[in-house]
């Protein structure tokens, strides 16, 4: 197994155990994947502080990990990311990340927190 899936496997164990920390850590790490899965994990996490840690993910360089933080932000419900996200449905330039965007931007201002 690459080092990168066994990382990959600690960090989603860390988010089903909601450990915060352990997941933030790995954020700013140089492989998309692992901040790919930094934004998944935090997505298990439906606290302020987890949503709070997808802001910098929702402007990441890489396209993928933008479109997933989108996606986490929408399944905890983390209001506080709803104007990150709007900019990204409405300014994105890349087509996936756009709709991802959209349909999170939709789910949040739908819901009252």
């Amino acid at each position: 197994m690459a080092l990168t899936d066994i990382l990959k496997e600690k960090i989603l164990k860390a988010g089903s155990k909601q450990k915060l920390e352990s997941i933030t850590k790995y954020a700013n790490h140089q492989s998309e994947d692992i901040r790919v899965t930094v934004a998944i994990a935090l997505g298990m996490i439906p606290s302020y502080e987890s949503g709070m840690a997808l802001i910098p993910l929702l402007r990441d360089k890489s396209a993928m990990v933008r479109a997933t933080a989108c996606e986490s932000a929408a399944a905890i419900r983390a209001k506080h990311c709803e104007e990150y996200i709007k900019k990204l449905a409405f300014t994105e330039t890349d087509p996936n990340v756009k709709q991802v965007a959209m349909k999170a931007f939709e789910s949040l201002k739908d819901k009252v927190a």
